[in-house]
């Protein structure tokens, strides 16, 4: 039977046309990616090279879901799932507030600088915009923010966890790229600071030019004594993130040993709080296993996918028509690469983009001479566009389940494009100017 419905004639162009064209087929009847990919791979198996490579395939999944540097993911994950169950994050965002004088738009500051702790607690994407949008955007509204400028900050503030280490995004990129996580990390620290530089320049700027659109902030006096009291609150947290970073930045633990010292530290900090209790430890453990579940299905259609276009010539087929459109500029392929991801996270999961993309995409980088390292900065710089863009960004729905009745949807794609500007420019200079990323080399 499959000798008699093989299609390997076609050729290599209209097999590539024949699975996009089933891939955009599946997801517009709404099936979700995991099993598009594993259908997918399934039928060319099948119907193009044949059952006989199946092991072929089941040994790259096997190698990818028993990677010993994976287990960080759930560690990570579990880390950032009893952050979110505990008020360490409200409370480090009154620390902060008690410490800032009376700067136009300090509020909108204070929750980019929180966002970027947050992320630095986390690693993970998500959770940080419901926490912002719960604790930050009525604030800032209520003080007669412009409702655009206070939502923008909030969404673009929650997506800084694709940047800043210990991002889930860089590691499932150094996984599948096969480059060092620990090195990601250090790349990827000073650009995800200048990021959001940009969105702090960009609410000083416009509390400049349009001080009604970012109002004053009037603040009470604060004794001392309030503030260091305030910051005792979060002062172990807080180490508990720099020493996890710490250890990984100065090689005295590995990212895996790493996740698990955060998970044991957070899960202390959250105890000497007086806030561990049984529901959150459930609570937490579910997220974790419904977010590594969704990661790892995803994972095991890409790479079953991914290793069946290999087989079938598809990516020597691809990096031909890629390096065939770079006018002979590897910059320019770069940035053709930049707007094919920009295009694919208008539609598609963070996950299933780095698992599909950077197979094809890292031999390319690596044959024009570029650092894989700095790539996967650009990467997860352009994620950040991803998790904002229409028509189905993913921090624009998750912002929409906990903003205010008068936030509607159209209000927050429209608030994001400013920030997806910015965003757009941080990759422009980090492509121009690639030592922000390399300095440490």
């Amino acid at each position: 039977m499959f000798e008699l419905l093989n299609i390997s004639s076609m050729g290599i162009e209209a097999g590539s046309l024949l699975m996009l064209g089933m891939i955009i087929g599946l997801l517009i009847l709404g099936l979700p990616l995991a099993f598009i990919t594993a259908l997918v791979a399934g039928f060319f198996l099948l119907f193009w090279i044949g059952p006989q490579a199946s092991s072929l395939i089941s040994t790259r999944v096997y190698a990818f879901v028993t990677s010993y540097a994976f287990v960080s993911v759930p560690m990570f994950v579990l880390m950032a799932a009893i952050l979110d169950g505990s008020n360490i994050s409200r409370d480090l965002f009154a620390a902060m507030k008690s410490f800032s004088g009376n700067i136009r738009g300090s509020v909108a500051i204070q929750t980019i600088v929180l966002a970027v702790f947050l992320a630095a607690m986390s690693g993970i994407i998500g959770g940080e915009t419901i926490l912002l949008g719960m604790i930050a955007l009525p604030q800032m509204l209520k003080m007669g923010y412009d409702k655009k400028l206070a939502i923008g900050v909030v969404v673009s503030g929650g997506a800084l966890g694709t940047m800043v280490p210990p991002s889930i995004v860089l590691i499932i990129f150094g996984l599948t790229a096969n480059v060092s996580i620990s090195d990601l990390f250090t790349a990827s620290f000073l650009p995800a600071l200048m990021l959001a530089g940009f969105y702090i320049a960009y609410v000083l700027i416009r509390g400049y030019l349009n001080p009604s659109m970012v109002p004053e902030s009037v603040q009470e006096y604060v004794p001392w004594s309030e503030k260091f009291k305030s910051l005792k609150k979060v002062i172990l947290p807080v180490f508990v993130a720099a020493s996890v970073l710490g250890s990984i930045y100065m090689g005295i633990a590995s990212v895996t040993e790493s996740s698990a010292i955060g998970v044991l530290g957070i899960t202390l900090s959250v105890y000497l709080r007086k806030e561990l209790t049984w529901k959150l430890m459930v609570d937490s453990a579910y997220k974790t296993l419904e977010t590594c579940g969704t990661i790892i299905w995803i994972g095991i259609g890409a790479t079953l996918l991914v290793g069946v276009f290999n087989l079938m010539g598809g990516i020597e087929f691809v990096k031909g028509v890629i390096l065939a459109h770079g006018s002979g500029s590897p910059i320019y392929i770069i940035f053709l690469m930049m707007v094919i991801l920009f295009f694919l996270g208008m539609f598609l999961d963070w996950v299933g983009i780095v698992l599909l993309t950077i197979p094809i995409f890292m031999p390319i980088v690596i044959a024009l001479g570029y650092d894989p390292v700095w790539f996967g900065v650009l990467f997860a710089l352009n994620m950040q566009i991803a998790f904002l863009s229409p028509p189905f960004g993913t921090g624009v729905f998750i912002l929409k389940t906990v903003a205010p009745p008068d936030v509607s949807l159209g209000d927050i794609f429209k608030a994001v494009i400013p920030f997806i500007m910015l965003q757009a420019l941080a990759i422009v200079v980090l492509i121009v100017f690639p030592e922000i990323a390399l300095w440490w080399k």
